[in-house]
């Protein structure tokens, strides 16, 4: 028979992985196998840079917490050696940053993940990953609205100018 402490420490970290599933907007599941210190220590890096949590989980304990916060379609990808990434702001950041990575590095893959409390698959992951950053879209959104603008304006000013032409002096 399992030991009670051993158990309340399984417990206590799947209600502690169950929180911050909930918690996140987005998270990437992958498979690390392979990754040696320097590029695990760059990795590591860039998704701290982005704000995106990382850690090595382990699949039994993970299985728990998915079920419990409503995420049952990541069980089928938790086998083997499985990290995850998880943002609790941006949706597009820990998809980018893994998915440029696994693009240098055959060794690693992504086999799944989550956004918005729904699972999603790992061609979904890859569509999330190649979109433009938050700040691209709202400069091309802001762009757009400028151009709208300034067309106005300057349609605007041409009838001021037509009408000052047609006016005698």
């Amino acid at each position: 028979m399992a030991n009670e402490k051993i158990i309340a420490q399984k417990q206590a970290a799947v209600a502690e992985l169950k929180e911050k599933l909930e918690k996140a907007v987005t998270g990437v599941l992958v498979d690390y196998s392979g990754i040696n210190v320097s590029d695990d220590t760059a990795l590591r890096h860039s998704l701290r840079e982005a704000g995106v949590e990382y850690g090595v989980v382990k699949n039994t304990l993970t299985r728990f917490a998915v079920k419990e916060a409503g995420l049952e379609g990541l069980d089928e990808v938790l086998n083997g050696n499985t990290a995850l990434a998880m943002s609790n702001d941006d949706v597009i950041a820990p998809a980018k940053v893994l998915y440029n990575f696994a693009k240098d590095h055959d060794y690693f893959t992504i086999k799944g993940g989550f956004v918005e409390g729904k699972v999603v698959s790992v061609a979904e992951i890859e569509k999330l990953a190649t979109m433009p950053s938050k700040e691209s879209l709202l400069c091309m959104l802001l762009y757009a609205l400028n151009g709208n603008v300034s067309g106005l304006a300057r349609a605007l000013q041409a009838v001021v100018d037509q009408k000052n032409e047609a006016t005698p002096a």
